[in-house]
């Protein structure tokens, strides 16, 4: 079994490989900054690894589901008139979405 030294010093020789083959310089995103805004210093340590896999299968959280659900809401109740029994109905799933939203989050902060 290797130690964790040998494989860092594999690792480090692979990537000094790859550099001076120019191999690096081909890579999509070379030369770009990192895109450090994807949320992933702000999602908690025990849940990084499950929605890293969820996003590389193209799935997203249930949260995140539920954010895009709101927007939607939102984006109905602002087309109608204001007032109106549909208004009112579309007023009150906004509202419902808002806090089962806000206690999802919760939940996941570690408050419930």
């Amino acid at each position: 079994m290797q130690s964790p030294r040998d494989l860092d010093a594999a690792i480090a020789a692979g990537i000094r490989a790859s550099e001076q083959s120019g191999e690096l310089q081909r890579a999509k995103g070379w030369g770009k900054p990192l895109a450090l805004d994807d949320g992933y210093a702000a999602t908690p340590a025990e849940l990084r690894m499950s929605y890293k896999i969820l996003k590389d299968a193209g799935c997203v959280p249930a949260e995140v589901e539920a954010m895009r659900e709101l927007a939607a809401l939102r984006a109905e109740l602002a087309a109608l008139e204001p007032d109106t029994p549909a208004w009112r109905a579309k007023q009150a799933q906004v509202q419902q979405k808002g806090l089962d939203l806000a206690l999802q989050l919760e939940r996941l902060r570690g408050g419930a």
